[in-house]
């Protein structure tokens, strides 16, 4: 009865009737049994932070550290406390030597919906710990996945954080588990500064000789902040974002440099009120700067090449009204060191300073300080030297530059062969003209822009996307059949611009269907071959296609002018479609480019296709555009975008399709094609055709 007694009491319930049955010596051995349970729920339930990281298999690199650590091993049984212990994983990424533990540890405990803007650390002279917040996109059925936390640069782990555990004293602890190894500013031995391990940043930038921050040095423009007496907005309180430029930057140039470093240069490097670190930093969001009014407004802007922790990060700075001594445009800087904290927020050291323009595109395209486009540097100087002497010289110039996965893309591929080629696809990224994303955007507003290159008769097309959603646009380049996007535009060099693009121009990486797939502008013709599987075909590799295909404009365009014509009747008729489609496309064991075509247009040219009539055509030039004539209506058409290269054959994209009222006519009359005609205006052509696709489909 005394071991009922007990295991009632401690909340295990046995049978009586069991009990009852059993004999004496099988209870007792019941009881002990269960007792034993019980004792091991009772010590689970009481195990402390302590333990907790003794046993966890996953903090072992963390816990190897508390154990040669008297104060840190005593400050855990004792006191209350908030503990940020890193994984294993976070160790083995770790580049330091030595891992400052108390920095990670703070005298209260918080759980995290407790957590302010700012911790102060037990780590000597108590430098500060800092929260961010992140709120991940939204996801596809509309709602908000959770909130990410970060402590400095260190993701917390929410699905292992929150663990609440008393030690021995009966003191609350609450342990979180981070990504990351937390690092503070650490000062040479021997040096008693006031202000320990947690200075502001003018005191990291006064004493930076004996900071850990090798084997970087910032003097010059620790000096030129001296000189122009701007040492206290890096005094300022609160949280900040301070960006250092590193002595390297002015080495062989110092002069010049330094002549157009001035106040509002020196404060456009300080992002006031937000410490952003690297891992949480909002990317792509420009940020003000204290160089921010309206007589000038300078941002920055974080943008991260790579994925992981281990990718490149950038700083764009961004003059958006210019004055006598700044540039209008953007200067872009990579991190060499980041999230050093300080006691007013963070410091990252950058590459070189923001906001001054004070190279040319060239030096600027062959230095060796930008990684960014550092392949398409070699590509250059291994196979076509001669192309960076061709730009040099020129006064103005937009400057389209693939960034590094795209030149390994381009490797990959047969194209380095025909050294011809390359230079004509290379000479195809440069505009002869100074052209910024605003001037791409306001040509771009009633068509798309079309610009002319260095590559002979090649041009490039610029569309705009504006995202009314996210308020993000996106510009894209064609050139040579290739669509890029940019990713960073408006690079501001002394004598133009450069953009960074996803993909290398003019080196053709999708079949002629693909291309159409893809192609903004050319969506009607992909979706009329969908309805009969025309287009299946412009996959195959073993022919050779010159594709003449309308885009969407001249489809509208015929359509308006031929209200006879029924749309609906032509988009449901599959054999319809397939004549009229099978007329613009010439199969030949070659393709022909449009400089071909029209030399051999003499007279009129009979190309072969696919369909029961060859196409008839000339072709002709004037102030370099071309014209193409078929033969049926006797009517010239410009052709909008020639010799669009395709990995199996070109695409000419023409201002009108080869086709006759007669093949459009149907059933529906002049009536039907009057109401279409209105709906064709506001693009419900696409609709009509998709939903005779589903038709088709599921039939």
């Amino acid at each position: 009865m005394v071991a009922t007694g007990r295991l009632i009491s401690a909340g295990v319930t046995v049978a009586p009737a069991f009990l009852r049955s059993c004999s004496k010596p099988c209870a007792l051995l019941l009881a002990s049994l269960l007792l034993l349970l019980v004792g091991s729920i009772a010590s689970t339930d009481a195990i402390t932070l302590e333990a907790h990281l003794r046993d966890d298999p996953d903090l072992s690199e963390f816990y190897s550290l508390i154990e040669r650590d008297k104060a840190a091993l005593d400050w855990l049984k004792e006191s209350p406390g908030t503990v940020f212990a890193p994984t294993n994983q976070a160790f083995q990424r770790f580049a330091h030597n030595k891992t400052q533990l108390h920095y990670h540890m703070v005298t209260s405990a918080y759980k995290l919906d407790k957590l302010g803007d700012v911790l102060i650390s037990n780590y000597d002279g108590h430098p500060h710990l800092y929260i961010s917040r992140v709120r991940p996109p939204r996801n596809q059925d509309g709602s908000y996945p959770q909130e990410e936390l970060y402590v400095n640069n260190a993701m917390i782990l929410r699905d292992r954080a929150n663990m609440q555990f008393r030690n021995g004293w009966g003191n609350e602890q609450i342990l979180h588990i981070i990504d990351d190894v937390l690092v503070p500013v650490t000062v040479t031995p021997g040096l008693n500064k006031s202000y320990g391990s947690n200075p502001d940043a003018w005191e990291f930038l006064e004493n930076v000789e004996a900071m850990n921050i090798e084997p970087h040095r910032v003097r010059s423009f620790r000096a030129k902040i001296l000189r122009l007496s701007r040492q206290q907005n890096y005094r300022k309180s609160g949280r900040n974002t301070f960006l250092i430029p590193v002595e390297s930057s002015f080495k062989n140039q110092q002069h010049n440099l330094m002549n157009m470093i001035d106040q509002k240069v020196v404060d456009g490097h300080i992002i006031p009120n937000k410490s952003i670190f690297i891992a949480p930093a909002p990317y792509g969001l420009p940020q003000q700067t204290m160089a921010f009014d309206d007589a000038l407004r300078i941002t920055v802007t974080f943008y991260q090449y790579g994925e992981g922790k281990d990718a490149r990060v950038y700083v764009v700075s961004n003059t958006m009204y210019g004055n006598s001594r700044q540039t209008s445009g953007a200067v872009i800087a990579e991190v060499l060191k980041a999230n050093i904290p300080v006691r007013n927020g963070v410091v990252h050291l950058i590459q070189r300073p923001l906001v001054v323009v004070n190279m040319k595109g060239v030096p600027m395209l062959t230095e060796n300080n930008y990684y960014l486009w550092s392949k398409f540097r070699d590509l250059i100087e291994d196979y076509a030297p001669e192309f960076v002497e061709h730009i040099r010289e020129m006064t103005q110039k937009t400057i389209f530059v693939p960034h590094n996965d795209a030149i390994t893309e381009m490797m990959q591929t047969n194209f380095m062969s025909d050294r011809k080629k390359l230079r004509e696809a290379l000479l195809m990224h440069v505009v002869p003209d100074a052209l910024t994303i605003e001037i791409i955007r306001r040509n771009n507003q009633n068509h798309i822009f079309q610009i002319p290159t260095l590559s002979n008769r090649k041009f490039i097309y610029c569309n705009v996307f504006d995202n009314r959603t996210s308020r993000t646009r996106s510009i894209t380049i064609e050139g040579g059949g290739v669509n890029a996007s940019v990713v960073l535009g408006d690079i501001a060099t002394m004598d133009g611009y450069i953009h960074i693009i996803d993909r290398m121009l003019g080196v053709p990486y999708m079949t002629v269907q693909k291309k159409l797939k893809t192609d903004p502008m050319l969506n009607l013709t992909y979706h009329f071959g969908i309805l009969n599987r025309f287009n299946e075909q412009l996959n195959k590799t073993t022919k050779r296609f010159t594709y003449f295909v309308p885009r969407d404009k001249a489809w509208i365009q015929w359509f308006h002018d031929h209200p006879a014509a029924n749309l609906e009747d032509f988009v449901r008729n599959q054999e319809q479609t397939r004549d009229v489609l099978q007329r613009h496309l010439v199969v030949a064991d070659r393709v022909f480019t449009i400089g071909e075509l029209r030399n051999m247009s003499f007279e009129s040219l009979i190309l072969p296709t696919l369909g029961r009539d060859r196409l008839q055509i000339k072709v002709k030039e004037e102030d370099r555009r071309f014209y193409i004539q078929w033969k049926e209506t006797g009517r010239w058409a410009t052709v909008f975008r020639a010799d669009v290269d395709c990995t199996n054959g070109l695409i000419h994209v023409i201002d009108a399709p080869f086709v006759l009222e007669d093949d459009v006519i149907g059933s529906g009359g002049t009536s039907g094609g009057m109401v279409l005609a209105k709906q064709i205006n506001n693009i419900l052509t696409i609709a009509i055709v998709l939903g005779a696709m589903a038709q088709f489909v599921s039939n």
